[in-house]
């Protein structure tokens, strides 16, 4: 390629909506072009990359026996509807008629769809274990699209479905994708981490993420700093706090004036935060949700989600906790009616003792609080974020914390949409059962973005050889210099006759200028020849990624040489 033919048009600023590296990078290195908000046009360069990371994807999955298989995007109503999850699906769901009125959606995820094949044609257990896979477009509608190819409308999906006849093979088909999520992130060159994870609106109830560890990541997880565990933030569990005993001391209302918060109320009263209670309010298809914690945690929300059973929450209006009887900054569970509200109290208050809690009343707490004498809550559970130094849940060391960047999921799906879709076979005896799925989806943009969010500098990006959009760059540094120009025209062509992938920068530019757009786009090899190339009789070849320069002869096997550069990269 030439890049005087090269479709690759870079930007001098960065663009002001792009907040992230690879957002800002991959639009200043004319590797996309913002379509609207939240879809990207994939330009050539980058077009290379997401083919080069469909590639892996694909070698991977083949091995494990899965095959590819391609589905609509547009997906009926009705197996939405027989699966529960038309009107459960929330906002994100993009839904459309057509012509004659008949509903549909573009899919933002394709368990109905699969199911509804496979069913069709799948009765004999002999025809299991099956694996199905496709590469394709998922659309989502989200809230707020932003940082680029993170959190985008349109993205491309590798997503995997496995029918198994019972557990025990769904946990063989499970570990089998796990295994090839772990070959695909390490052949992307990527530094990740498994965690355990929440299902989210996919169902099942057990899940593992792929997270590429950057501190730019939306996703913050936790890990034990003694044992292999890892999870989600938003997944992890903690083991109940007991409290000292103490003896019960009369509930009492008091004045704490313009304390609004527990740091506030805390000082004014003198009281430790380990005796108060921290109130966070949500609104649901259910209702006002009224969820309380120790003073010194924080609310998980997705633990609340899954608790009270809702498809989404929001921070409650003051005009919804007016009506319930309670108001911003003073919310606690005393005297609240249950029909009103739902009342969701982690099951580390439960064991605390003569607590500090609002009182709901602008201007007022309630001190000496106990739970059971004092209020019954409507759900007692896990409902707290893990923070940096709680006990890990399996060895009890201390827990550190990391950002993370989710590329890939597998879920465990059991029977939850073969049940509800009727996807049944016939066993050996004849028996219908139902068939046991699992999940596997990869975000391949994403794949892109985090592997750039992990690999720049001030200069530009720093690509992973194996997916790197082209392998070398020559460069001619002296435009007017017909020797070496043809010098570096023979390089170009030794190189693609040996299989590199490579580029020559062939126009009439100042080297700064090319040595500038080198760095942006991120060759991972650079070969500058000019005038003293000849006259040394070596070449120059600059590594992106340690910025070390190597010479190598002219008169030497220099394209095996490149290629071995490039294995260790």
């Amino acid at each position: 390629m030439r890049v005087t033919k090269m479709y690759a048009p870079t930007l001098r600023e960065v663009p002001s909506e792009a907040e992230i590296a690879s957002h800002q990078l991959l639009l200043r290195a004319g590797f996309m072009r913002k379509s609207t908000n939240g879809m990207y046009t994939y330009l050539p360069l980058a077009w290379r990359v997401i083919k080069k990371i469909e590639a892996i994807i694909r070698e991977e999955m083949d091995n494990k026996g899965a095959q590819e298989i391609m589905m609509p995007i547009m997906q009926p109503a009705e197996i939405w509807q027989e699966s529960g999850r038309w009107g459960a699906y929330g906002a994100e769901m993009i839904r459309l008629k057509d012509r004659h009125g008949h509903e549909y959606c573009l899919g933002p995820t394709h368990e109905e769809m699969v199911t509804t094949v496979v069913k069709n044609d799948v009765r004999s257990y002999r025809q299991l274990p099956l694996n199905l896979y496709q590469i394709q477009d998922k659309f989502r509608d989200e809230r707020r699209p932003r940082f680029g190819l993170m959190r985008s409308r349109d993205f491309i999906m590798k997503d995997a479905y496995s029918f198994d006849r019972d557990e025990a093979g769904l946990e063989e088909s499970y570990q089998e994708m796990y295994d090839a999520y772990t070959k695909i992130f390490t052949r992307c060159g990527l530094n990740f981490r498994p965690v355990e994870a929440d299902s989210g609106a996919i169902g099942g109830s057990g899940s593992h993420e792929f997270m590429v560890l950057a501190e730019s990541g939306e996703a913050e997880i936790v890990y034990c700093s003694a044992c292999d565990y890892a999870a989600d933030v938003e997944k992890a569990e903690l083991h109940t706090i007991s409290a000292p005993e103490e003896a019960e001391l009369p509930m009492e209302k008091v004045v704490t004036p313009d304390c609004k918060t527990i740091a506030d109320v805390c000082a004014y009263l003198q009281a430790p935060v380990d005796h108060s209670m921290k109130a966070v309010a949500f609104q649901s298809e259910k209702g006002l949700i009224l969820c309380f914690v120790r003073g010194d945690h924080e609310v998980n929300e997705i633990k609340v989600i899954n608790t009270v059973g809702v498809s989404e929450v929001e921070m409650a209006e003051p005009e919804l906790l007016a009506k319930a009887g309670t108001v911003g900054g003073y919310m606690g569970p005393v005297g609240m009616d249950p029909k009103k509200v739902i009342i969701v109290v982690d099951q580390s208050v439960m064991q605390m003792h003569n607590i500090c809690c609002g009182a709901n009343e602008e201007g007022y707490h309630y001190i000496n609080v106990n739970p059971g004498r004092d209020f019954t809550p409507t759900y007692v559970a896990d409902i707290r974020l893990m923070a940096e130094g709680d006990p890990c849940p399996h060895c009890g060391a201390a827990v550190k914390k990391a950002r993370g960047i989710e590329v890939g999921q597998v879920f465990k799906l059991f029977t939850k949409y073969s049940q509800a879709m009727h996807a049944t076979y016939l066993d050996e005896n004849g028996k219908e059962q139902p068939m046991v799925m699992g999940c596997y989806g990869i975000g391949v943009g994403r794949t892109m973005a985090a592997a750039v969010e992990q690999n720049n500098d001030k200069d530009g990006m720093i690509w992973p050889a194996a997916i790197a959009p082209y392998h070398v760059l020559v460069v001619p540094v002296n435009v007017k210099d017909e020797a070496s120009n043809a010098k570096a025209e023979e390089i170009y062509q030794t190189l693609q006759k040996a299989g590199l992938e490579v580029v020559i920068d062939d126009r009439k530019e100042r080297p700064g200028v090319k040595f500038k757009d080198a760095d942006l786009i991120g060759y991972p090899l650079r070969v500058v020849v000019g005038p003293k190339t000849l006259t040394t009789g070596e070449l120059e070849v600059k590594v992106r990624r340690t910025g070390e320069v190597k010479m190598l002869p002219l008169d030497s096997d220099y394209a095996s040489a490149l290629k071995e550069m490039l294995h260790s990269l």
